[in-house]
């Protein structure tokens, strides 16, 4: 178990910031960037999960997501090879693939886009979907990172879109892109 002893470090007062592995970088390196991303998406998730109290099996879904989301970040706060880190495995993209599928199989078939929107919880679950993607684009522009990270956060997308249309009363109230609706 990780044991925080200090939370005020001063540490960061220069601009940089200590990685895994102990090695300084500054705090606009990408891989910081990175991390913050992915930090910023579990932090949307958790605004999400006051949404979905009453709904256990997709609040647990949501809690072993903010889970992994910590173990991505220990994944990319140290850079390089394994080294006896935490890294990242197929299995919880299997994971996120086969709740999506489950999901999935409850909802019709969609005929058009999704505009975010809908319930509350549903139009949180679009906020943490475009978050998980600023996050998947940021680790992108990482080198020398875990494939499975990227995995994970392409799917974590995807699952959080499926998500968002069954907390739309099982797509029931989506609110659908009507083209040019507006001209």
């Amino acid at each position: 178990m990780v044991r925080i002893d200090r939370v005020v470090t001063r540490g960061g007062d220069g601009g940089e910031t200590s990685l895994g592995d102990g090695s300084r970088v500054a705090k606009t390196d990408p891989r910081i960037e990175a991390m913050g991303a992915v930090d910023e998406a579990n932090a949307s998730i958790g605004v999400l999960r006051t949404h979905t109290g009453n709904r256990p099996h997709e609040d647990a879904m949501l809690a072993r997501i903010q889970n992994d989301l910590f173990d991505v970040g220990a994944d990319l706060c140290v850079p390089g090879p394994d080294g006896g880190r935490l890294r990242l495995t197929d299995a919880v993209v299997l994971r996120l693939e086969s709740e999506v599928e489950a999901m999935n199989e409850t909802l019709p078939p969609l005929k058009s886009f999704i505009l975010p929107g809908g319930t509350a919880a549903a139009a949180f679950a679009h906020v943490s979907r475009v978050t998980a993607r600023r996050a998947e684009r940021a680790v992108s522009a990482v080198s020398d990172v875990n494939p499975v990270v990227r995995r994970y956060l392409n799917r974590l997308s995807d699952h959080l879109f499926v998500l968002a249309r069954v907390l739309n009363e099982n797509a029931a109230t989506d609110v659908l892109w009507v083209p040019g609706a507006n001209r």
